[in-house]
């Protein structure tokens, strides 16, 4: 996490109405010059003055189309900013409100564990590896991957991507590979996407092993990673991993017939008992399409969820979870701050700029590439599907 210093006493004596009121008259001022990206995890007192809202690479792959922005302030968090910067010009200039707000789940993926991990991985694998990164990664794990042959990944294509990385390997009938010189993968820094994903296409818990970068050799032998297809990089959502089957269960026993939606950053448990497992814009479509009077238990971020709930009141939206699923880190991101950074570039001085190296930013830019370079995504694996592979 990185430090941000605390804002001048003048900016925490303002009222709600007063931020809200600068805030307008400075985008104004501002006009083309500036864009504000809003990521749906957001505060709805943020997300009122983003000039768009998606999930990160899509709010990345905007800013990049924003020619005429000089100022893209990303209401999000750090490895979102680096992405927007590593897709943008060298002219425009990316900004992040509020420093500290990381990413636990990036966090959990340190290159130099990365590079410490992957000789022992290679001299175990027995065959080649391919790393696949989620997105949610910092730009050094994504440059990282794009100079050793991998790609990125959202939650929307990682069946595909996967898919590509196994080169060659394909489940049997008793759960083993009948390539034998087909790929193995490193899939970072979210074991449950991960896992989901391998289990949708097929692939047994049984070929699957976690590597923990906070144990000698990781925690595996040298003959579990040879067994093994899938090398699980020991990381995690800490908001979708509040979410559990019990409350799965929970919801079951309620008289109303709610539809249990999640995200596949969610244990693997939760996505077997749920009914709909996608990404977050998989997640958004299917209740925006929903019936009306339709009944929805929705296991992600709270902040998306209230606000679902708000936009299609006719049908009855609630989270999964009886307690505040909200991702702590974007919630930095706050009136003051964006008021804050946006006075700041009115008065020609550009605060908290997100810089990735040019060495960085071109070979996590490779990683990106090769996932974009992909086919469309496949449509996000329900759990009744994924559930005919146990």
């Amino acid at each position: 996490m990185l430090f941000q210093a605390p804002l001048p006493p003048r900016y925490t004596s303002l009222s709600q109405a007063e931020l809200e009121q600068g805030i307008r008259e400075l985008k104004r001022a501002l006009g083309r010059r500036l864009v504000i990206l809003g990521h749906h995890y957001q505060q709805d007192e943020v997300i009122q003055f983003a000039d768009f809202t998606g999930d990160s690479l899509k709010l990345s792959q905007i800013a990049a189309a924003q020619k005429q922005a000089e100022y893209i302030v990303f209401c999000g968090v750090h490895f979102m900013a680096e992405s927007a910067d590593i897709l943008t010009s060298a002219e425009q200039a990316v900004i992040l409100p509020d420093l500290s707000a990381g990413c636990s789940m990036a966090d959990m993926a340190h290159i130099d564990q990365l590079e410490a991990a992957w000789p022992m991985l290679c001299e175990s694998a027995g065959q080649a590896i391919t790393p696949i990164t989620y997105v949610n990664s910092s730009a050094a794990v994504k440059a990282f991957v794009g100079r050793h042959d991998g790609a990125c990944c959202t939650s929307s294509n990682a069946r595909q991507v996967l898919e590509w990385a196994l080169r060659g390997a394909r489940p049997g009938p008793n759960g083993w590979a009948n390539a034998e010189d087909g790929h193995k993968v490193l899939f970072l820094p979210d074991q449950h996407l991960g896992r989901n994903t391998a289990y949708g296409l097929g692939w047994p818990l049984e070929r699957m092993v976690v590597w923990d970068p906070n144990q000698p050799e990781g925690g595996l032998r040298p003959e579990m990673i040879r067994e093994a297809q899938i090398i699980l990089w020991k990381g995690h959502c800490s908001v979708h991993q509040l979410f559990t089957a019990q409350q799965v269960r929970a919801v079951r026993s309620l008289p109303e017939p709610y539809t249990v939606l999640v995200h596949p950053e969610c244990s693997w448990e939760v996505c077997q008992a749920a009914d709909l497992v996608g990404s977050t814009d998989f997640i958004i479509r299917t209740v925006r399409a929903a019936p009306a009077g339709s009944y929805w238990a929705v296991g992600t971020e709270v902040h998306l969820v209230r606000r679902l709930g708000k936009e299609h009141a006719d049908k009855h939206v609630r989270s999964l979870a009886t307690i505040q699923c909200l991702c702590t880190t974007m919630y930095r991101i706050d009136l003051r701050h964006l008021y804050w950074a946006l006075e700041n570039l009115a008065e020609g001085r550009v605060v908290n700029r997100i810089q990735v190296d040019d060495d960085t930013a071109r070979w996590a830019r490779v990683a990106l590439d090769r996932m974009l370079a992909l086919a469309p995504a496949a449509p996000p694996v329900a759990a009744a599907a994924v559930a005919a592979h146990a």
